[in-house]
């Protein structure tokens, strides 16, 4: 039996481009190994820029504002992409989503951020499409209006906890004023906690390459308090950067049910040539935070990583929009 049959767990590709979309994309669909996919304003600066296959569309669009062209450009994949995923939504509408975000400078402005939601959404006009909104104040505003409007939520740039509760809880509210069969996840990120921490735990004398694994599964915990079925954990930012961890290790780690693991296009390949195939085991709540109890006693404060890896994770994100914008002006 597969992890998606015996624990609905489900990996999603954590990239998106126009010529892998009319080639491998529909290759690893069609073989069972992901259902569904997501983007990022640092995916879309790399693929656009990367690239030829945009170069026509790009030169046809040459008059337009260049938040114009890019928008062009990305809704068309977009579109592609899910309507290649539409036979895994139609056959089980929690999974076949692929998600666009909106731009990144309205991380601070509620009303804008809604306002985008609902043109892209309009735009785009699948129904197997998550409209992704990062975690900040203002984004919790956003996430609950939208899902009240009928449009499935990506939530993203989870770092804390108490993020993962206030997502759970605007999206919690959201879904059931709509009144609509309104899919969400949080997307709770993995991997950055040990690239910035490890040194320091492990010079406590605390496992390497854990940190991440614990702060996630204490999300898990807390969105899954909210009973909610249309509600999932996603882990992201499961990629490996550290040559001494096996390259599936944050997909292995975090095989819990009723979750999302997106991942990088590499680390789903190495995971299904080598990765673990059976449910991890889940530490319980208590564990998270007996272990985070224990950091704190070693000086290691929690909240600071999470809220510098929160402002980081906004910070290159608008970057990245920034520099495809300034290219796509030239």
């Amino acid at each position: 039996m597969s992890l998606k049959e015996n624990i609905n767990f489900s990996l999603w590709c954590d990239f998106i481009e126009r010529d892998f979309l009319e080639n491998r994309f529909q290759e690893i669909i069609n073989d069972n190994i992901i259902y569904g996919a997501t983007s990022n304003p640092a995916i879309f600066e790399s693929s656009i820029t990367s690239s030829l296959a945009y170069k026509q569309q790009i030169d046809m669009l040459k008059a337009n504002s260049s938040k114009t062209i890019y928008e062009e450009l990305a809704i068309k994949d977009i579109k592609r992409a899910a309507e290649l995923l539409k036979p895994l939504y139609k056959e089980n509408n929690n999974d076949g989503f692929v998600s666009l975000e909106v731009d990144p400078t309205l991380c601070d402005d509620a009303q804008g951020t809604i306002d985008e939601g609902l043109r892209l959404n309009s735009l785009i006009g699948y129904d197997n499409v998550m409209i992704k909104v990062p975690a900040t104040q203002a984004g919790y505003v956003a996430m609950k209006e939208l899902t009240s409007q009928g449009i499935n939520v990506n939530a993203t740039l989870i770092f804390s906890s108490e993020q993962a509760i206030k997502c759970a809880k605007a999206l919690n509210e959201g879904i059931r004023e709509s009144n609509k069969d309104i899919k969400a996840v949080i997307s709770v990120f993995v991997s950055r906690f040990d690239r910035l921490c490890d040194d320091l735990v492990v010079s406590k004398g605390f496992k390497k390459a854990k940190l991440g694994i614990m702060n996630a599964t204490k999300c898990y915990h807390e969105i899954n308090k909210f009973e909610n079925d249309n509600i999932r954990t996603l882990f992201a930012s499961t990629g490996v950067k550290d040559d001494e961890l096996l390259p599936s290790y944050y997909v292995d780690s975090l095989l819990y049910p009723n979750s999302v693991n997106t991942a990088p296009l590499g680390t789903i390949e190495d995971w299904v040539n080598d990765g673990q195939k059976e449910p991890a085991q889940i530490p319980s709540l208590d564990d998270c935070d007996e272990y985070f109890a224990t950091l704190s006693k070693e000086g290691i404060n929690i909240d600071e990583v999470s809220q510098k890896l929160l402002n980081d994770g906004l910070e290159a994100f608008k970057v990245s929009f920034s520099d495809l914008l300034n290219k796509l002006a030239k």
